[in-house]
């Protein structure tokens, strides 16, 4: 997906592990696409029924904190719980998030991921888009 100038997510070459660069107009949002471009990394598919929900509420001492800690949380959810989400209603004040989740429970994965990792993470704001780049460890 070209992410010039719009919100979404694209892969990024990467050595050894999986990378992908996110951009969106909103901050809420730039979690969004990542959460839809980890999926998509991971080569996630979803059962169409049954449908489930959660609530969210995480803290961190700043923007990249929250969202790996986002991130990171969404990946138990797919190793305990097999399930996963295509819809969030995502709300982030002063490094807090707040979020409802709704999605289905996984039917097949290509590429599982062991953790998203901190390097050279950096949320950049600049010409009114965020963007960020994520390195997950497979």
């Amino acid at each position: 997906m070209e992410i010039n100038n719009q919100d979404g997510f694209r892969e990024c070459e990467h050595t050894a592990d999986g990378e992908i660069e996110v951009c969106a107009q909103l901050l809420p949002a730039l979690f969004v696409w990542a959460a839809r471009g980890m999926y998509a990394l991971m080569g996630m598919q979803f059962k169409s029924a049954p449908r489930c929900s959660h609530a969210l509420h995480l803290t961190a001492a700043d923007d990249e904190g929250l969202l790996v800690n986002f991130l990171s949380e969404l990946l138990y959810f797919y190793e305990q719980k097999q399930q996963a989400f295509d819809s969030f209603d995502i709300h982030i004040q002063e490094h807090s998030l707040h979020a409802r989740l709704e999605g289905a429970v996984i039917d097949a994965i290509i590429q599982p991921i062991k953790a998203v990792t901190y390097h050279h993470l950096a949320i950049n704001h600049q010409d009114g888009l965020y963007r960020v780049r994520i390195v997950f460890d497979l």
